[in-house]
């Protein structure tokens, strides 16, 4: 088990004024990363495309933000938060300027792709310069407070980005966006640093075999592996939803006007901001319910994914509401690994491996976006058929999440039975003997 240098029992106000304004970043990503969801439709009629080509500005922005997660991490470590998260304001702005003016598909592909470039450098910056300015008790705390923040920028993209391309427009509205992310990065130049000992990280040169071996060295951690599927199992179905396919499922598939759809998305967000902080302060407190609480929710994802799919006609407003309250909850689920990868692994490792796991959620997300893309080009617009991706792609993340915890408790406990220090003290249970007896592990369960 890892150890760490020694950490003040609570952060100073000055790392909250800085961590507020690193937060502020993932509130601008969050919103250019969600504008397509109420844009869609706009986004098809502008360039003439239908379900699948839609698809792939969420894929490719996603896929572009899945795949930048672990060389993130590795920047991160090396260049310090504040120079990633500069640059990270720099690409969401010209890749909403990008989109604001393109008028062809293949520029507007570009265009979401630049942004999901700078998308990619935001969320692993944010969570690295909190392990640097908090203890890990307060830690879980910020960081599911990070992702209430961040669907401020979501409830940004709902009703308002609605009213706005409804009245100024595509051009106006998208212009001024990326102009606005733009000059935020001269206030993060400013007010940011990355210790509280208000200094930069500065950097140090790293050998691709070397940046190698640390993303290897995260990977080998159980606890590693155990938060990546965590992160891929809890985020997904509010994320397809809210970054491409609410709309279209609302107003297609269930036939509500674009203006209930828009209001009805907004559920995730209230739901994720209120859900995070009492999520973070739970499991802040009892940090050994985190993984039990995971598997409930993944649960109640199961369950409410069988309600809304077998409904006969459509769907009530009031279970519509109640199905997006309960999936508004997987951001803040998420968030849990992140706790997990700053546990199970040294602190100069934390960026490496948070963006391993943070490539597990945008991962699924793709796959899912992609595949309903494709289904309801394949049934002919039926979203019954096209989003029972989501609940293959769940049952695979949730039996993968399975495997590696066992593994991880079973890590925990030889720990202990070495007599090392452990993040968090675990209860040995049936179902962990007879893991151990499996894998043919003396004494670890």
């Amino acid at each position: 088990m890892p150890t760490r240098p020694t950490q003040a029992a609570r952060a100073s106000a000055r790392s909250w004024l800085i961590w507020l304004t690193a937060a502020f970043v993932y509130v601008l990503a969050v919103f250019h990363r969600t504008s397509l969801g109420v844009a869609g439709l706009d986004a098809a009629e502008r360039f003439g495309v239908g379900a699948a080509a839609l698809s792939m500005f969420t894929v490719l922005q996603v896929g572009v933000y899945a795949a930048m997660q672990i060389p993130t991490g590795v920047l991160v470590d090396r260049f310090g938060p504040r120079n990633v998260l500069t640059a990270a304001l720099l690409f969401l702005g010209l890749g909403q300027v990008l989109l604001a003016v393109a008028q062809t598909y293949s520029l507007g592909l570009v265009a979401r792709g630049v942004l999901g470039l700078g998308d990619a450098l935001t969320f692993v910056s944010v969570l690295r310069l909190a392990a640097n300015h908090f203890p890990g008790r307060q830690y879980m705390l910020v960081t599911a407070l990070t992702g209430a923040l961040g669907f401020a920028g979501n409830l940004a993209a709902t009703l308002p980005l609605t009213l706005l391309l409804a009245g100024p427009g595509w051009l106006p509205t998208f212009l001024g966006a990326g102009l606005v992310t733009v000059l935020f990065a001269s206030v993060v130049r400013w007010r940011v640093s990355d210790t509280p000992a208000a200094k930069t990280v500065e950097s140090q040169a790293a050998s691709l075999r070397e940046v190698g071996r640390q993303v290897r060295a995260a990977m080998r951690v159980p606890g590693t592996r155990l938060a990546f599927w965590t992160h891929f199992s809890a985020p997904f179905s509010q994320n397809v939803m809210v970054l491409l396919w609410g709309v279209p499922f609302l107003v297609e598939g269930q036939g509500y006007a674009p203006t209930t759809a828009s209001s009805l998305l907004m559920v995730f967000v209230v739901g994720a901001m209120v859900g995070a902080p009492l999520i973070g302060g739970f499991v802040g407190r009892r940090p050994e319910a985190r993984m039990p609480l995971v598997v409930s929710y993944l649960a109640a994802t199961a369950a409410t994914w069988a309600v809304v799919l077998s409904w006969p006609g459509q769907v009530p407003v009031a279970v519509l509401v109640t199905a997006f309250a309960v999936l508004s909850l997987g951001g803040p689920i998420s968030t849990i690994g992140f706790a997990l990868a700053r546990d199970y692994n040294p602190l100069p490792r934390v960026g490496t491996a948070t963006g391993v796991v943070n490539v597990g959620g945008f991962v699924a997300t793709t796959v899912v976006a992609l595949l309903i893309g494709v289904l309801l080009q394949l049934s002919g617009g039926d979203f019954r058929v096209a989003l029972l991706s989501v609940v293959g792609v769940l049952v695979f993340g949730s039996w993968r999440m399975a495997v590696w915890w066992l593994r991880a408790r079973a890590e925990v406990f030889a720990a202990v039975e070495r007599g090392e220090s452990v993040p968090v003290r675990l209860r040995r249970h049936s179902w962990d003997r007879r893991h151990e007896e499996r894998e043919r592990v003396p004494a670890v369960a």
